[in-house]
């Protein structure tokens, strides 16, 4: 792996490959270089029969923030233009079906993927886990399913892939809130396998699962992912499509302008339901 990203860094080791999220975004936010680089990754990744099992983790102090909307407001700002027609919310829509193949490039990935999650995991770090096969969490890890709170529809997978991950009334309390959970909490409703007490700890675990699945024939294992996710492809793939039509029509709010605004004026924000 010769490639040099600037949102990941790749290391392997024997028949595991680690991919490291490195920002450039504080804690790991995505921003541009995140969403055209993910596909590219984990395709390369896909097609090197050498690599068996990938570990997903984050570097720093949390694994990811999630989308970053500094960098990512263009993306917003012309479908929020009063009187946004037809051209704007196109482009949107292109824009945001682009940002879900990143996402569902790691889902189709035909290698087996474990996330280790410490700190924070929020909004677009939860999508990202959900297209996982294995989450592991440190005791400080925290996730927030936090579109909610910005007047935003979780748009590129968390509420396509968690209904198949979660309960569903555990899951309708987490996107419905956009409250923080702890690894604790997230253990017992299913959203993690295991919690460890550090972020050393949960990261050796998922390397030794990784391990533990290397050493398994490689095409068996392919073939487990494939008809495992033969179930639920379908659904995503429809979830996804109805997802990015409905927020192209209806992302457009002055709520998601008081979200954004409040959550960068750090206060409480005001909705009307305009």
């Amino acid at each position: 792996m010769g490639d040099t990203y600037e949102s990941v860094t790749v290391d392997v080791e024997g028949h595991v490959a680690q991919v490291t999220l490195i920002g450039p975004g504080k804690g790991n936010a995505m921003g541009p270089a995140f969403w055209a680089e993910l596909p590219e990754v984990f395709g390369s990744l896909d097609a090197d029969p050498a690599i068996r099992a990938i570990v997903l983790t984050g570097s720093g102090k949390h694994f990811s923030y999630g989308l970053d909307l500094a960098a990512m407001g263009g993306t917003l700002a012309a479908v929020m233009a009063d009187g946004a027609t037809a051209k704007p919310r196109a482009d949107f829509h292109a824009h945001l079906k682009t940002m879900q193949q990143s996402i569902t490039a790691v889902a189709d990935c035909r290698t087996p993927v474990i996330a280790s999650v410490h700190g924070w995991c929020i909004g677009g770090g939860v999508d990202l886990i959900s297209a996982v096969d294995i989450r592991y969490a440190s005791a400080d890890a925290k996730f927030s399913v936090r579109e909610v709170k910005l007047a935003i529809v979780a748009d590129v997978g968390s509420l396509a892939r968690l209904p198949l991950i979660l309960n569903d009334g555990h899951l309708r309390e987490l996107a419905l809130t956009g409250r923080d959970i702890d690894a604790s909490r997230a253990e017992k409703i299913g959203l993690v396998n295991d919690v460890y007490d550090d972020a050393e700890a949960s990261l050796a675990a998922a390397h030794a699962t990784a391990r533990e699945i290397a050493a398994n024939p490689p095409l068996v294992v392919n073939g487990i992912k494939d008809v495992l996710d033969e179930q639920r492809t379908a659904a995503v793939s429809a979830s996804l499509r109805y997802v990015a039509a409905w927020n192209s029509a209806f992302l457009p709010s002055k709520d998601l302008s008081e979200g954004i605004t409040a959550m960068f004026e750090k206060r409480p924000p005001e909705f009307q339901g305009e």
